[in-house]
């Protein structure tokens, strides 16, 4: 985000706006972001996760501050629960391959999470009875955010993301 701020990059794809820094933030869609989990854990067999169930799990997660990643900021933290261990892993395939081979759990959005719940390799809960659902942004400095390139690229990739995403909605306003 500071890159975009400076001008090194004209947009950035977040769920984490920086209200800090003066960019602007158009809404693209909303994603549930769910548990991962071997298809024979015990949590499986729950109909949703609570907070207190990860309090005994390794949790995998991708190398980044953790004031960046669901889980905690919507779930764990506002709660007081912390997992047992944290591990991370920077690619989504290895995170699905520790999560199948029983070395903790994960949690992605539910379009990341879809072909590997369809093939069968993990099951998917979700975050609570109702879920956790962040936004995906687009991120652009306020010069750029009306230009027509930028307004075609963002309706571009809403349509597209709509076309090829399992398990998006449309942002809801309020």
């Amino acid at each position: 985000m500071p890159a975009l701020a400076r001008g090194d990059l004209d947009l950035v794809i977040t769920s984490d706006p920086i209200r800090e820094l003066d960019l602007a933030y158009a809404p693209l869609f909303s994603y549930e972001a769910q548990l991962a989990l071997a298809a024979d854990h015990p949590l499986a067999a729950k109909p949703w996760i609570e907070p207190a169930d990860l309090a005994d799990q390794v949790l995998i997660c991708y190398p980044v501050d953790r004031s960046r990643l669901d889980v905690f900021t919507g779930f764990l933290d506002p709660a007081g629960v912390e997992p047992a261990k944290v591990r991370t892993a920077e690619l989504t395939p290895m995170m699905i391959q520790l999560v199948a081979s029983k070395r903790g759990v994960t949690c992605l959005p539910n379009w990341a999470l879809y072909e590997y719940v369809k093939k069968d390799y993990i099951v998917a809960r979700s975050l609570g009875e109702e879920g956790v659902w962040p936004t995906l942004y687009a991120a652009t400095r306020h010069d750029d955010s009306d230009a027509a390139f930028m307004k075609a690229f963002l309706d571009t990739s809403v349509k597209t993301s709509f076309k090829t995403l399992i398990g998006i909605v449309p942002v809801v306003d309020g």
